[in-house]
């Protein structure tokens, strides 16, 4: 379900493979989130290109992964409009930063005092 690639300056960048985060993958993405980022990060950005369809409980996948990292943001980009659309009719899209592109997301610096330490 995820490929992961490791950028320079302690951005892991996760690059998912899926179509779907539904009820029925929501278990295997949360293990594979959990197994990806077991190695320290400063960052970690979520490339959800692929990602066409996602209910409450790959929402609910998300919200756990954030849980997670333990204070530190979870960085979305690339979300298909379907998924953009559930991001933004829960308000998630306040609690996750969303960018339109990666190279948006590598780009982005967070106001200071604005990250996790």
């Amino acid at each position: 379900m995820m490929q992961t690639t490791t950028h320079q300056d302690g951005i892991l960048v996760l690059t998912l493979s899926a179509t779907r985060i539904d009820a029925a993958s929501a278990i295997h993405f949360k293990d594979d989130f959990r197994n990806a980022t077991a190695a320290p990060a400063k960052r970690v950005i979520m490339d959800l290109a692929t990602v066409t369809f996602m209910d409450s409980s790959g929402l609910g996948a998300m919200v756990a992964a954030l849980k997670s990292l333990e204070g530190r943001k979870l960085e979305l980009c690339n979300l298909t409009a379907a998924v953009e659309k559930v991001f933004r009719l829960t308000r998630m899209d306040k609690v996750f930063p969303v960018h339109t592109s990666m190279k948006e997301a590598l780009a982005y610096r967070s106001p200071k005092g604005m990250d996790a330490a």
